[in-house]
């Protein structure tokens, strides 16, 4: 095998990993709830991010996405009483 072959073939998989990975259809819809029940931001606390919200279904609480330095992560969503805002009632 001759020299520029060899290079070649270990400079492919490299090549591949700079290609653009974007969707063929355009943009992927958002996993977070698109339209938030107005009672909702009316009762939870400052600080939190209102606009990448989940409900967990283990639980039917509200979850927001919080951005650290290092990892997004999912948090409770608290009122400003401190406690978490769910969709149902525990039994």
């Amino acid at each position: 095998m001759t020299l520029n072959r060899v290079f070649i073939l270990t400079a492919l998989p490299l090549l591949a990993a700079c290609q653009d990975i974007s969707t063929a259809g355009g943009s992927v819809p958002s996993p977070f709830i698109a339209e938030v029940p107005e009672s909702i931001l009316e009762i939870a606390a400052p600080g939190q991010n209102l606009n990448a919200l989940l409900i967990d279904p283990v639980d039917g609480c509200y979850t927001y996405q919080h951005v650290g330095p290092v990892e997004n992560t999912m948090l409770p969503l608290r009122a400003s009483n401190g406690r978490p805002i769910c969709t149902r009632v525990d039994a």
